[in-house]
């Protein structure tokens, strides 16, 4: 139905997403794309992660199933990413994966955070060997083909706070924390950080992060106000909110 919002994969329904989010994450997978008919069944799903029960009725028209996922396990035309979730091969992708995305499916409700999410947002200069995310379930930690994927716990009402809708370069849509997010939840899942001092967090930001001034100052301090309500980590929350303040140029000047 047309302008209905959709949740992200196993996120909250309180949370509105643009009316095509079911389509740019890939929800429908079996989707038919412009293939030609001699192409492998699994070129659809392209860059999409694919749950068992996706495989399944691909799989249908086979007499032993199982015996082809091994075969193409075997071949590389299917990656295995944990069990019941898998990625066509590297051969039947236009594109490499997308990791935001592998991530969203592969543990969740969960939202990309912390680290890659700085990252992502050109926040942080270095690289990010893992794929962080954050969840209102258990914490957890991923290896597989792709990467290392982990899971650090939030509650519930502040983890809801600051998703948003990413997009990479073939546009497939993944759930990722916006930048004020990603930057408070990496100070409030920081042990042993007291930074109750101004000069202590523009050293944390500045030196230890190494994020840049005039990034901070597009910051949003609404947001952080709001990860403040919610009673977690309050006093360091409310010193980064007076020093993103600070680098902010005064309204009217």
């Amino acid at each position: 139905m047309a302008g209905m919002s959709t949740s992200p994969p196993g996120g909250s329904a309180s949370l509105a997403f643009p009316s095509n989010y079911s389509r740019k994450i890939g929800y429908n997978p079996m989707m038919p794309l412009e293939t030609d008919k001699f192409s492998h069944p699994l070129g659809r799903f392209g860059a999409v992660p694919l749950t068992r029960a996706a495989l399944d009725e691909v799989l249908q028209s086979y007499r032993r199933p199982n015996d082809k996922v091994s075969e193409w396990l075997r071949e590389g035309a299917l990656q295995h990413l944990r069990r019941g979730l898998y990625l066509a091969g590297p051969g039947l992708r236009k594109a490499s994966a997308c990791l935001p995305l592998v991530a969203n499916h592969l543990y969740g409700p969960s939202t990309v955070s912390l680290d890659f999410a700085l990252a992502w947002h050109g926040l942080i200069p270095e690289g990010v060997a893992e794929i962080t995310s954050v969840t209102p379930k258990d914490s957890r930690n991923f290896a597989n083909s792709l990467g290392r994927f982990t899971y650090r716990h939030l509650p519930l009402p502040y983890y809801t706070i600051g998703q948003s809708l990413g997009e990479n370069t073939e546009g497939l849509g993944f759930v990722i924390a916006s930048p004020t997010k990603a930057l408070c939840d990496r100070l409030v899942l920081s042990r042993e950080l007291p930074l109750f001092s101004r000069m202590a967090m523009r050293q944390w930001l500045l030196e230890d992060l190494r994020i840049d001034p005039d990034c901070l100052a597009t910051l949003s301090l609404a947001e952080i106000g709001l990860c403040m309500e919610k009673g977690f980590k309050q006093r360091q929350l409310g010193t980064l909110r007076a020093v993103i303040k600070s680098m902010q140029p005064e309204e009217g000047a």
